[in-house]
């Protein structure tokens, strides 16, 4: 087990063993940082589904009303019209078959999102295997496989998330930066978490949200009372 520095101690001594609000946390993780870079604030929820069973997989995609305090360099794969409306709409990276070739010859990804034309996926589902690991596969279920290049750009631009389980059911997602106004912070926490709880599938039973912990990435969490998560949820 890792040693424990003594700026960390000293921030989770100030975070009590009783549940917060969500309303209570976010200030919380504010005050007790102490990185010296702009740390990211994360929102850490763990789920009573097993995503061994397909009926059970959480995943989906939500709009952060105040993004995430940068911008996201977004490459769009498409042809002809296509390529001209991703332009359009604010793409840093356009192209078509060049660029599956580039990342699959250099192991090419400079780029945090990439949106693809249906008509591209016989070539882009070539990429899995690179893109995949990094999360970056475009998905129909997550607006980046799309004839809709305008919207899916514009949507990433602002500030768009994607959670998905991993294997143990929990859902890490960064919600904004330490240095965002309280209010912008908890307005994004607030909305993935609301995601999150209305993407519940019928399959799952029992408690659905076990766990939530707000960080930031340094430092210690804080935990969640779930009460009102799972009263949403049912």
């Amino acid at each position: 087990m890792a040693k424990q520095g003594k700026k960390f101690l000293a921030a989770a001594k100030q975070v009590g063993t009783r549940p917060y609000t969500l309303e209570e946390a976010v200030p919380l993780v504010q005050k007790i940082k102490f990185a010296k870079f702009d740390e990211s604030v994360e929102v850490h929820m763990r789920l009573g589904v097993d995503p061994k069973h397909a009926d059970q997989m959480v995943r989906g995609t939500v709009v952060l009303p105040n993004g995430l305090g940068k911008t996201k360099k977004v490459l769009v794969i498409a042809v002809g019209d296509k390529q001209r409306e991703a332009q359009a709409a604010g793409a840093d990276i356009v192209g078509g078959e060049e660029m599956v070739n580039k990342i699959m010859s250099e192991n090419w990804t400079d780029f945090d999102a990439v949106i693809a034309t249906p008509d591209m996926m016989r070539s882009v589902g070539k990429l899995g295997k690179i893109l995949g690991p990094r999360g970056l596969m475009p998905n129909p279920k997550t607006g980046t496989v799309t004839n809709d290049i305008t919207q899916a750009v514009t949507e990433v631009k602002a500030g768009k998330v994607e959670f998905r389980v991993d294997k143990g059911g929990v859902i890490h997602v960064a919600v904004g930066k330490v240095s965002f106004p309280e209010q912008k912070l908890l307005e994004n926490a607030s909305t993935l978490i609301g995601a999150v709880v209305k993407a519940k599938p019928a399959a799952a039973k029992g408690k659905y949200v076990k766990s939530v912990t707000v960080c930031s990435t340094m430092g210690p969490g804080i935990p969640l009372d779930v009460t009102p998560f799972n009263a949403r949820a049912v």
